[in-house]
């Protein structure tokens, strides 16, 4: 225990001296300093303590005159801990290998020789840095309450959870997007966080669905008319992409879309302007378009009903969006939330689902993704009889049963059953390492190793 009654903070010091492993350890008493001299140890000292900063050297054995070997300790600490700031503490390559290492992830970079003072300034801000990180992640998680992100999105799985990252980079850049996945996976809400996400936040988001809206309507609709340009046609209507002007407009199901009709939005993506039904003026308009689609647009281009032009204007980026089986640990949260919502104001008594209930809700298929999951939470929530939703209240086939068969091989079988053991450790945990390693009854490393193995998000 330090002066203050906490634990110390913990620093990986990775270096091959043992002059300047013995400097180091004795003059950062206020940490509990951690010695490695080579790759292995450097990271299986990470793996076991966490530590929150490390520095290293980057001229290690084997490679003590040059940097390769150092590389790849950074290149190791940031896939195995991202959060961990790194400060490279080295005499080679000066300029060089300063930029190479920031370059490749690093914190900070410290000139050799060392100047005990003037490093542990650096050591304290990294750390001082690393515990802001550390605690903005708690109160996001925490203020969310069910693993928000993106505006609204409800997620913990990784699959998802890149689908956000992409949309986040992407939304202040001036592409358009287009968002692939089957109906009910939550388009809208995602097309609404990259608006939220842009600079276009001021502006509206309009969303119309191409399908839900009549062959004969939907020009009128996009593009506005005049007055008296039909019959019923009693006054100027500005369209949908002229009121999404200086903001964003989602357009659903864009795969129905009309052949003729994608004609004009293709020229109204080409020269930013639009003509109103019965309409002479070109009308200048600054709107980004937003569109989705389940359907498969390469067939339906190869089948010549979607023009290939236009889905090069539209697909700038595509994001793909894999549905709720292939989230792990999803449903149960999007279930919770449901619940959460419902009860209050449908069956008050109502306070959660009983285990074999939730168990049926993580094995599910759910062919109609989030859509069919919060249909069904409502429906049991006002069937429930008691404080708990049983099984029966979601009137699900076994989950377990119906599943059984669809693995062909005992690897295939074993790797989906880690997978929704450590998704269901770690959303219980709330994502702490060594308490999911607990509840799935195997060390910390060995967690870390099967993170790494099926490409889980920590």
């Amino acid at each position: 225990m330090n002066d203050s009654g906490t634990a110390p903070k913990k620093l990986l010091v990775v270096e091959d001296d043992p002059g300047l492993q013995a400097q180091l350890k004795w003059a950062y008493d206020d940490y509990e300093v951690l010695i490695a001299g080579d790759f292995d140890s450097a990271i299986e000292l990470l793996r076991a303590e966490e530590p929150g900063v490390v520095t290293l050297d980057l001229g290690l054995p084997p490679d003590p005159d040059g940097t390769r070997e150092g590389f790849r300790v950074l290149k190791a600490i940031l896939e195995v801990k991202p959060d961990t700031k790194v400060i490279v503490v080295s005499g080679h390559g000066e300029r060089a290998s300063a930029l190479a290492a920031i370059a490749s992830g690093a914190w900070d970079f410290y000139q050799k020789p060392i100047d005990i003072e003037e490093l542990g300034l650096i050591v304290r801000r990294a750390f001082h840095v690393h515990e802001l990180e550390v605690e903005n992640g708690r109160l996001a998680e925490r203020g969310a309450g069910d693993n928000r992100v993106l505006g609204g999105m409800i997620t913990g799985a990784p699959e998802m959870l890149k689908v956000a990252r992409t949309i986040e980079r992407v939304a202040n850049l001036d592409v358009s997007v287009m968002l692939l996945g089957a109906s009910g996976t939550g388009k809208e809400l995602l097309a609404r966080g990259l608006h939220e996400a842009s600079g276009r936040r001021d502006g509206a988001f309009v969303a119309i669905n191409c399908a839900a809206i009549p062959e004969n309507l939907l020009e009128s609709e996009l593009f506005g008319h005049e007055k008296g340009a039909f019959t019923g046609a009693v006054k100027t209507t500005e369209g949908k992409i002229e009121l999404a002007h200086g903001g964003t407009l989602f357009l659903d199901e864009v795969g129905d879309i009309p052949l003729p009709l994608q004609v004009k939005l293709l020229r109204f993506l080409q020269e930013r302007t639009i003509e109103r039904i019965g309409g002479r003026k070109a009308i200048a308009v600054d709107t980004r378009i937003v569109c989705a689609t389940h359907r498969d647009l390469d067939a339906m281009i190869a089948e010549q009903r979607f023009r290939d032009d236009l889905y090069y204007r539209l697909a700038e980026m595509v994001v793909k969006i894999p549905p709720l089986a292939e989230r792990p640990g999803d449903a149960v949260l999007l279930a919770r939330h449901f619940l959460h919502h419902y009860a209050p104001e449908m069956n008050p008594s109502v306070r959660g689902f009983a285990p074999d209930a939730l168990q049926a809700i993580d094995e599910g298929r759910w062919p109609g993704n989030v859509r069919e999951l919060e249909n069904r939470i409502k429906r049991a929530v006002i069937m429930a009889d008691g404080k708990l939703v049983m099984k029966n209240d979601l009137d699900l086939a076994g989950a377990s049963d119906a599943d059984g068969g669809d693995y062909l091989n005992l690897r295939s079988a074993r790797e989906a059953a880690d997978r929704v053991a450590i998704r269901r450790a770690m959303t219980q945990s709330e994502g702490n390492i060594s308490s999911a390693a607990k509840l799935l009854g195997i060390s910390r490393p060995t967690l870390y190793d099967l993170l790494k193995q099926y490409r889980m998000q920590a």
